[in-house]
């Protein structure tokens, strides 16, 4: 998958909305309901390196794989970058994608919750 598709399928997502956050910090972010579930380096020398949450032994896993390491300032939190998405098989990014999405979602209010999906659809 490529950088183009990876961020046109963030965007489709339920309720999710991207934020371009330019200098000093230079990364596109992806949140649902202001809980942030994915984004992209944009500047130089990491341009579309692409992070997103996961659970604490899936994190341990891909950081023992060359290509994925821990994300910067966020690793503590378990979220992964990964150097080159083209890299990756597709339905695996995919699904790690929706389990940041659905793991942002939960954080929301029931209410919240319910709002998003009433609106989509």
């Amino acid at each position: 998958m490529d950088v183009n598709h990876l961020k046109t399928y963030c965007s489709k997502l339920p309720g999710a909305e991207s934020r371009l956050y330019t200098a000093p910090s230079n990364f596109l972010n992806y949140s649902v309901g202001g809980k942030s579930f994915a984004y992209f380096k944009t500047s130089e020398p990491e341009q579309w390196r692409f992070s997103f949450r996961t659970d604490s032994g899936t994190f341990l896993e891909l950081t023992d794989i060359p290509g994925y390491k821990p994300a910067r300032y966020m690793g503590r939190f378990h979220w992964i970058t990964v150097v080159n998405v083209s890299a990756v098989p597709d339905d695996y990014l995919i699904e790690r994608i929706r389990w940041s999405y659905h793991k942002a979602l939960s954080g929301l209010s029931k209410r919240k919750q319910a709002a998003i999906f009433n609106s989509n659809y």
